[in-house]
């Protein structure tokens, strides 16, 4: 096993903010754990060797090691209160006061596409027949071009689908090979997948009517999730709303958001 230097882990920690905004100041065994046999199996003997290859820009090593420093764990219905809370409040409001019958949802940091296809279910399940009136668009993006695959993929195992409600299961997924079950394209057509970098510039000001970016600003440190805040805000619409995860928090004094319940915040 190669072993990591304080010098190698201070320059992979400095190298993960600046260029992914992931802070992994604080996960020292974690870095060593997850690359040091994959190093080793590159035949390299060292972490500065690797660095180096990573900073010579080149891009499937850039991709693995996101993929492996990046937790994935979802599941579909994940954190169930943003659900009913948009089903039972979000929805009804832009039902009432939409002007175009247009529904922007972006989904961010989507892993492998759990939280935007149960979005889209729960659409259908809102809006039953009037849905043919709406233009409905998800957005859903992450750094991880492997998740994002599996994402397009939509298939499943039977596990992540256990907090459903009780008829998604059949409603929304057809069951495939090895036990497996794949999301319908009726739901599938409503998602857009993309990679994208929180850090970077963010495309579409004022489009959104709500943002989901839940347990990924874990990741962050205070300055980079601040940042990324500000960069959600400005690409919610006007009354939209932005939902993080339950385990996060926002210092309300440090955005503009309005708090609205617990992980939910609105755009004024």
């Amino acid at each position: 096993m190669i072993e990591l230097t304080e010098t190698e882990f201070i320059e992979f920690v400095n190298y993960m903010h600046k260029y992914y905004g992931i802070d992994l100041s604080k996960k020292r065994q974690l870095i060593e754990g997850r690359m040091s046999n994959m190093i080793e199996r590159k035949g390299m003997v060292s972490f500065s060797e690797y660095l180096k290859s990573i900073k010579n820009n080149h891009k499937e090593e850039i991709i693995e090691m996101v993929n492996r420093l990046t937790t994935n764990y979802t599941y579909f219905y994940r954190e169930e209160q943003h659900f009913e809370y948009l089903r039972d409040t979000l929805l009804k409001e832009i039902e009432k006061t939409s002007q175009t019958k247009t529904l922007n949802i972006w989904s961010a940091g989507c892993s492998s596409g759990e939280e935007p296809y149960t979005i889209a279910m729960v659409l259908d399940e809102y809006f039953g027949y009037r849905k043919i009136n709406w233009k409905i668009n998800i957005k859903a993006t992450d750094i991880s071009e492997q998740v994002l695959k599996q994402a397009r993929e939509g298939i499943y195992m039977e596990d992540v689908l256990k907090h459903l409600p009780v008829n998604y299961k059949s409603k929304y997924f057809t069951k495939v090979d090895g036990g497996k079950f794949r999301v319908n394209d009726d739901m599938r057509k409503y998602v857009t997948f993309g990679n994208l970098n929180l850090i970077e510039p963010l495309p579409n000001k004022n489009k959104y009517d709500v943002i989901f970016c839940r347990n990924v600003m874990i990741y962050f440190n205070t300055t980079t999730k601040e940042m990324t805040l500000n960069k959600f805000y400005e690409a919610n619409k006007k009354g939209g709303y932005l939902m993080i995860g339950h385990s996060e928090s926002v210092q309300r004094d440090k955005t503009e958001y309005k708090y609205i319940k617990p992980a939910i915040y609105k755009k004024e």
